[in-house]
Order: C-alpha cells, then structure tokens, then sequence
C-alpha cells in the first residue's frame, strides 16, 4: 500500500495547471495561473518531494528550469483521491 500524499491547497492547484498546460517554468506558472511566485515555488517544491513532478532542463534558455508532470503519478493520485485534473 503506498502511503497517502499531503499536497497544501497551492500544490494541488498548480499540479492541475501544469497537467493541462505541459512544461513551464515557475514564472510563467505564477502568471498564467494568477499564483504569487513565491506559492508557486513553494508548491513545486512539495510536488517534487512527492515525485508528481520533476524538473527538466529548458533547452531554450538554459537560466530557467522547467517542471513537468510525472503523469503517470499525476493520474493515480488524482484516482486515489477522486479528483479530475481540470
């Protein structure tokens, strides 16, 4: 049995936005999803800790890291909970 995964209110936010949208970096996170930077990077912090997401390099400039889903993590979590990605 895998052991439940506390994400805060912002995490789980940002992680729907990501699974719809795709790669991006947290700037660009904060301004389409209209989240403080600072939530944002808090939040990709937690989803990282919790392997929902990863970071990957951005080849198109290689200052700012992107962060993906890990979506085969992304659909069981949202399946363990009961919950749609939106």
């Amino acid at each position: 049995m895998q052991p439940s995964i506390r994400l805060p209110k912002s995490a789980f936010r940002i992680l729907q936005f990501l699974t719809k949208t795709g790669p991006l970096s947290p700037r660009v996170i904060s301004k389409e999803a209209n989240v403080p930077l600072r939530t944002v990077t808090f939040a990709l912090d937690r989803l990282v800790d919790t392997d929902l997401c990863e970071k990957v390099p951005n080849l198109g400039d290689m200052r700012r890291t992107l962060y993906i889903v890990n979506q085969e993590k992304a659909r069981d979590f949202f399946a363990r909970y009961g919950l749609v990605a939106k």
